[in-house]
């Protein structure tokens, strides 16, 4: 399950630091998530990093894409 950052972000920058993926990346106004490269710290931590050093509690889970 990938996450994303969502607005409110006030790019600290602390998520990706943390990412051992590097699956976080400065977008056009906030840190976006590749959702490819995500694994969600599975192997790496107990939980995901992103989540746990967001200091402005705005990463989540991210939603799944409706199929047309």
């Amino acid at each position: 399950m990938a996450y994303q950052i969502n607005l409110g972000c006030i790019i600290c920058g602390k998520c990706a630091r943390h990412c051992p993926v590097d699956a976080i990346y400065m977008g056009y106004d906030i840190y976006e998530i590749n959702p490819k490269k995500c694994v969600s710290c599975k192997g790496y931590h107990s939980e995901p990093q992103c989540v746990a050093v967001c200091p402005v509690d705005v990463v989540t889970k991210a939603r799944k894409r409706e199929k047309n």
